[in-house]
């Protein structure tokens, strides 16, 4: 666990110039314990011969597999990660070879892999790798992309990373998107806030917007189908993010006349990083598209955020390069592009 953490960060740092996205050992290892509703399958690559009992600097390299034991029971997650001092030794292949006779052993048959990108390619680079929804470019000299075509692996997606950087240059920004936002919803909705934990009462309808949501955001040619959540996986959720040290500020969109939850966007939050936070799932029901309520969520759920931590930084978001509409809000709040994730799809034989 040590080994991987450290790992990740010195990753981290080097992709992207900070480590915020790096997992300390204690989180990872939470993370791991929770195989619930995911069977999480972690391998390291050691030095050769391996230590008796190998540290943290024994480790070359780590992928991991994440099975969902539900929904999608025919696919597997992969990441993979090398040393940066050991790349070009064949690590990397051979932690991919094992999560792919990993997943074949349980009865997968398709596998996507993520990589990470520092910049997008420019428009007019003829030679750039464009995913079929035609944004998200990725260029062909990329170590990752190298990787992942000498692999099999064929570009589906590319999400756009953004960060959005606090405080604002303007600080009635966000209360005046708040504002214009909630003029164009009107009376029809009110806006419910949680934190951590949802209530008794919600929790079936948060549930069920979070199984939509798995489906409604773009996945391009992904082979993803729904992944169901109810009231216990929920439950379980938080209580993974409370072993680990996280949480969660929420605001939902009520429909006034049904009653029913129609909307939500979540942050995730880091008790002993209080600089940084995640932007998460975000979400409005097709039938009440159209009256703002994206923009009107994050807003409140921003305020909100920033009442309860005002030490907050940077927040990270990942949007599929192609969900114009959401990324367009992200943009008006000030976040600004920092890099391209690509997904990338195999089917095993």
């Amino acid at each position: 666990m040590r080994g991987a953490s450290r790992l990740s960060t010195e990753i981290e740092r080097l992709t992207w110039g900070h480590a915020d996205l790096a997992y300390p050992a204690d989180m990872l290892l939470g993370v791991l314990r929770n195989q619930a509703h995911t069977t999480r399958v972690p391998m390291v690559a050691t030095v050769s011969p391996a230590p008796a009992q190998p540290d943290a600097d024994a480790v070359r390299g780590v992928v991991q597999v994440n099975l969902d034991r539900a929904g999608n029971t025919h696919l597997a997650a992969v990441s993979v990660s090398v040393d940066p001092a050991y790349r070009r030794q064949g690590i990397g292949s051979a932690l991919l070879v094992a999560a792919e006779e990993a997943a074949a052993e349980r009865g997968r048959t398709t596998v996507i892999l993520d990589s990470a990108h520092n910049r997008e390619v420019s428009a007019d680079d003829p030679r750039a790798l464009v995913p079929p929804t035609g944004s998200g470019r990725i260029s062909p000299d990329d170590p990752a992309a190298i990787f992942a075509l000498s692999h099999g692996y064929t570009l589906e997606q590319g999400e756009r990373y953004s960060i959005l950087h606090l405080p604002l240059e303007d600080p009635e920004l966000v209360d005046r998107l708040h504002a214009e936002a909630a003029a164009a919803a009107g009376d029809a909705y009110r806006i419910l806030t949680w934190t951590d934990r949802c209530p008794d009462e919600l929790v079936d309808q948060y549930a069920a917007l979070a199984t939509r949501m798995s489906t409604a955001i773009p996945v391009a040619g992904l082979d993803v189908v729904e992944d169901p959540w109810d009231a216990a996986r929920v439950r379980d959720h938080e209580r993974t993010l409370a072993e680990t040290g996280r949480g969660y500020v929420l605001c939902a969109a009520e429909h006034v006349a049904t009653g029913e939850l129609v909307a939500y966007t979540e942050i995730v939050v880091a008790v002993d990083y209080p600089e940084m936070t995640f932007q998460d799932d975000t979400l409005v029901l097709t039938g009440h598209r159209g009256h703002r309520l994206g923009m009107l969520l994050k807003t409140a759920n921003l305020n909100s955020l920033l009442r309860l931590r005002p030490g907050t930084r940077r927040i990270h978001t990942w949007n599929a390069e192609e969900n114009e509409h959401m990324l367009a809000i992200n943009v008006a709040l000030g976040f600004r592009p920092t890099g391209v994730v690509g997904l990338w799809q195999k089917k095993l034989d």
